[in-house]
């Protein structure tokens, strides 16, 4: 039975950046760090301030995630529950709230976590929290949540395409149209072989990244799962 099932569903509305942060850390640890979900206020507070998986990189307090959990609430993409004493917990609602399944909330919440990002980036990246078999796969899953009006491509199609997540308020989404505008108008001007040395050079680096990302993210999980062992609310 879906944990969010007693939720009434609403229909997705633009998100603040902190509430978007925070509701993607809360999907994201429920996929990889199940045995501490749901998360205290302490956890989600270190998982929006995380290192890894994340752009850009946030310093949250206590105050900052509390007034985006409210937001979440309000809109019905994250309730508050009782621990096991007498710690208060959170958890989201967004198969509910965005109509998603598991491939569509990995999806999303990688958009949430890291902003804008090409199929390529969205299937390595997502795969962590759900397994894509290859690039046509996670294509039409994307093409699913644009149908949804979830997702949203900010790039013409080709090589290189970028989509991202629908939920920017307004004067976020002209600020992302207008740093689009100058990336791609810098490319433009950019000659095509120092353009496909560069994005080699990048690629590799990412190859790179997703290593110790994922080493980091193992040892974030260890780390969860001794806190939670110690937690007052175990004993």
């Amino acid at each position: 039975m879906n944990d969010e099932s007693d939720d009434q569903r609403a229909s997705p509305v633009p998100l603040s950046a902190p509430a978007r942060r925070v509701l993607g850390v809360l999907v994201e640890k429920a996929k990889t760090t199940p045995d501490s979900y749901p998360l205290t206020l302490a956890g989600i507070v270190s998982g929006s301030n995380q290192k890894s998986n994340r752009d850009p990189k946030m310093d949250f307090d206590d105050d900052d995630v509390l007034l985006a959990l409210d937001e979440l609430r309000t809109v019905g993409a994250a309730r508050e529950v009782q621990g096991s004493g007498r710690a208060i917990k959170y958890r989201h609602a967004a198969y509910d709230w965005l109509d998603v399944d598991g491939p569509g909330s990995a999806v999303m919440t990688e958009l949430l976590l890291r902003g804008p990002q090409t199929l390529g980036e969205l299937r390595t990246r997502a795969s962590r929290m759900h397994p894509f078999a290859d690039l046509d796969v996670l294509k039409q899953v994307v093409s699913g949540l644009a149908a949804k009006g979830l997702v949203e491509a900010l790039t013409p199609p080709g090589r290189g395409q970028t989509f991202s997540h629908a939920l920017y308020p307004p004067e976020e989404r002209q600020y992302l149209n207008a740093r689009l505008e100058k990336q791609l108008a810098a490319k433009a001007t950019t000659p095509k072989a120092s353009v496909d040395s560069s994005r080699t050079a990048v690629d590799q680096l990412l190859d790179r990244l997703e290593v110790v990302t994922d080493r980091i993210d193992t040892l974030e999980k260890r780390l969860a799962e001794l806190e939670n062992s110690n937690a007052p609310d175990s004993a």
